[in-house]
C-alpha cells in the first residue's frame, strides 16, 4: 500500500519491450536506503515489484495488463517517473489509501496558473469519472491529490509549488497522459451496495442491498 506522497523524480535508464510485456530498469536515489528484491515501488501510481537492483537502479517488469491500464507502455530511456516506496507501518500517512493498482488513463486538457498554484484539468472515461467527487481524493500519476472542481466529463486539481517541482505532473502540459487511480473506498462501498448475497446467485452483482440515494436521503442521511 502507498500513500500518493512521491518520494523522488527518478528516470528511465533503458526499456526492455517483449511481445505484451516490457522491464523497466529506473534510476533515482533517495528510495534505495532500504530496498529489497521483491520490493514493491510505486512507478507513475503503478505497483511494480523490484526484480533485480544495484545502487542507484532497480529493474521491474511490466505485464500486458498494466501496459494497457497505465501510461508505462508511453514510457522510453530518459522518462521523467514518480517513485514511492510502499508504505511503512510505522510512517506517517501523508495522502490517502493508494493501492498502485491503475483504474485507467486521462488526458490533460487545460493547465491555468493561479498565482502560485497550477490548475490542472483532466479528461477521463465515466467508469473513471463516477468516482470522483469534490473535495475527495484521486492518485494522478502516483501523487494524493484533492479533487477541487468536477464535470460530466472531466475534473480539476490544483498544484502548490513543491508538488509541481517534485512530481512528473508539474512537467506535463495539454495533451499528455496521466495514470488515474480512484479512491479505493468509494469502490468498495458500491461493490457492497451491488453485491447480492442471494444464495441462488452465488454472489453475483445483482439488484444488490436497495440502498439507493434516495432510500437514504429519505432515511435521514
Amino acid at each position: 500500500m502507498f500513500t500518493g506522497i512521491v518520494e523522488e523524480i527518478g528516470s528511465v535508464v533503458k526499456v526492455e519491450r517483449g511481445a505484451k510485456s516490457s522491464r523497466l530498469t529506473v534510476s533515482g536515489s533517495k528510495i534505495f536506503d532500504d530496498l529489497k528484491l521483491g520490493d514493491s515501488v510505486a512507478v507513475n501510481g503503478v505497483c511494480l515489484t523490484v526484480t533485480g537492483f544495484t545502487k542507484d537502479t532497480f529493474t521491474a517488469d511490466v505485464m500486458n495488463e498494466t501496459l494497457t491500464r497505465s501510461n508505462l507502455g508511453e514510457l522510453g530511456s530518459g522518462s521523467r517517473v514518480d517513485l514511492e516506496r510502499a508504505m511503512l507501518c510505522n510512517g506517517r500517512f501523508g495522502g490517502h489509501i493508494v493501492s498502485g493498482h491503475i483504474d485507467g488513463t486521462g488526458r490533460i486538457v487545460k493547465t491555468e496558473r493561479d498565482d502560485i498554484a497550477v490548475w490542472y484539468t483532466i479528461a477521463a472515461d465515466r467508469k473513471i469519472m463516477k468516482y470522483i467527487i469534490e473535495k475527495g481524493s484521486v492518485a494522478i500519476d502516483g501523487i494524493s491529490l484533492t479533487v477541487a472542481k468536477v464535470t460530466d466529463t472531466d475534473f480539476s486539481v490544483s498544484l502548490i509549488p513543491h508538488t509541481a517541482k517534485e512530481t512528473v505532473l508539474g512537467f506535463k502540459k495539454p495533451g499528455d497522459t496521466v495514470n488515474l487511480e480512484n479512491d479505493v473506498v468509494g469502490k468498495y462501498i458500491e461493490h457492497f451496495i451491488m453485491f447480492d448475497d442471494n444464495e441462488n446467485n452465488n454472489g453475483r452483482r445483482g439488484k444488490g442491498s436497495g440502498i439507493t440515494r434516495d432510500f437514504l436521503l429519505k432515511a435521514g442521511f
